[in-house]
This record gives structure tokens, C-alpha cells and sequence, in this order.
């Protein structure tokens, strides 16, 4: 029961597959109340199906391509909780286009799409949860080693990622004043919906369970697991890290 009587937002969550259900997931069972995400009506119909007959849930919507549901977002923050102790960004979106070929070849509307979904809407939406973070309180945001390594098929969101970590420690030292804390967990690839975008997803996750040092499988448990430290007081002296959760894979050479 690391987090008993925290509250928090996880968003946004696709499917019971998502890191950003099993974040929630744990977070819930370690005794917070979650406001759980969706990006549109049809991702609200599915965490509705996700949190129906438990308790501690919330349901929420945003699609950080409008404005102006930041807005909407603090008014029912503000409603419901008032306060919250912590924030998990689980978004990432390029499109189709932007994933295939070269990086090279990405457009400047596909960069920008890429750009905002992936990487700005981190920094938009802690502005917009600023007010309500309580001093102390934890936010944590989703990477990939994609952000510091060339990754075949990665392309864009490579790119984005690497700003979404340089993002977080800009957002540590802003926020850090109030001993809210920041930081990144970097799962190694997972077979999720937003993952099957990447070209050869199969055989990156069977490369890197090849070579990693742990000869272990890790998945949504182990990301949710870390999200928990990162959330929960044991974590007090940690903000603007990259942790990875990858069996050990980014530091092993070839």
C-alpha cells in the first residue's frame, strides 16, 4: 500500500494492454485513487470497461491536439480531487507515414504531429497540473532507448523522445522547488497497441531478451512495478532520471 490516500492521473490508457493500464492498475491496488484517461469518446468507452466494478477509479478525457481540453481537464481535476499527488504521461503517437523509410524523409506535418503528441504535450500538461500538484507529489513520463540510439523504424519518435527526456529534467528543476519530482521510466519494447506501430516490433523484443543480462521476460508488470517506486515517498531523492526497465539491455555492447 505505497501510495494509501494519494490521488493521481494516468493518461491516457488504450487497452488493458497499454503500460498506462497496468500504471493505473497498480497504483489502484496500492491504495490510490486513479483518474484514468482516454483520448476520445471510443478510448472513454474502454476505460469505462476497465474500472467498472472497482472501486478507487476515475474517468477522464483529453486529446492534447485541442487547446482547449487542458482546460477542461483542470476544471474536473479541480471538481473531483483538488489536489493531486501524481501525474503519469502515457502518450506517444507519430504517424504511419513518419515510421516507414527513412527519418530523412519525414515531413515537417508529420514532425510537428509527432512532435506535439509525443513530446509537447508533456510540458502542456504539466503547466496545466501545476496548480494542483501537491508539493511533494511525483510525475513520471514513458521513454524508449530509441531516444538515444538510432532504432531501426523508430525514426521520429526517437527523435521525440529524446526531447521528452531532455524535457524532464528542464521540468525537474522547474518544479523541484515544491519537491514535486520528474522522471522518465524507459521500458525496453513491449508488445502494445502503440508499439505495434513500430516496424519489426517482434524481433526487437526477441533481440533484446537475447541479449539482455537478466534471461527473464519483462513486460507491463515489471514497467508498473517501477512506476510505483517513482510514484510512492521511497523515491524522495530521485527526479530527473531515465529509468530504464529493460532486463539490463542498454548497457550490454553487441
Amino acid at each position: 500500500m505505497l501510495l494509501e490516500g494519494k490521488k493521481g492521473l494516468v493518461i491516457n490508457v488504450t487497452n488493458k494492454n497499454s503500460l498506462g493500464w497496468a500504471i493505473a492498475d497498480a497504483a489502484n491496488r496500492h491504495g490510490a485513487r486513479v483518474g484514468v484517461g482516454g483520448q476520445n469518446e471510443r478510448m472513454r468507452d474502454g476505460v469505462r470497461k476497465l474500472i467498472q466494478d472497482r472501486s478507487g477509479f476515475d474517468e477522464f478525457q483529453i486529446d492534447f491536439a485541442f487547446e482547449d481540453q487542458y482546460a477542461k481537464l483542470a476544471e474536473r481535476v479541480d471538481t473531483l480531487y483538488g489536489r493531486i499527488d501524481f501525474l503519469v504521461h502515457s502518450v506517444g503517437f507519430a504517424p504511419k507515414e513518419a515510421m516507414e523509410g527513412r527519418y530523412i524523409d519525414t515531413t515537417h506535418d508529420d514532425f510537428m504531429i509527432a512532435m506535439n503528441a509525443s513530446c509537447y504535450s508533456f510540458t502542456r500538461l504539466c503547466k496545466a497540473m501545476e496548480p494542483f500538484i501537491a508539493d511533494d507529489g511525483a510525475v513520471v513520463t514513458l521513454s524508449y532507448l530509441g531516444s538515444e540510439r538510432a532504432v531501426k523504424g523508430y525514426n521520429v519518435m526517437g527523435v521525440c523522445k529524446a526531447a521528452l527526456e531532455s524535457s524532464v529534467r528542464y521540468l525537474a528543476q522547474d518544479l523541484g522547488g515544491r519537491g514535486i519530482r520528474v522522471n522518465t521510466l524507459s521500458p525496453g519494447p513491449v508488445n502494445t497497441v502503440a508499439a505495434r506501430g513500430v516496424p519489426g516490433l517482434r524481433e526487437m523484443i526477441d533481440a533484446v531478451h537475447e541479449r539482455a543480462p537478466l534471461k527473464r521476460d519483462y513486460a507491463q508488470p515489471e514497467v508498473s512495478g517501477s512506476a510505483i517506486y517513482l510514484l510512492s515517498d521511497l523515491s524522495r531523492g530521485v527526479t530527473g532520471q531515465v529509468v530504464y526497465v529493460d532486463s539490463g539491455y542498454n548497457v550490454v555492447g553487441f
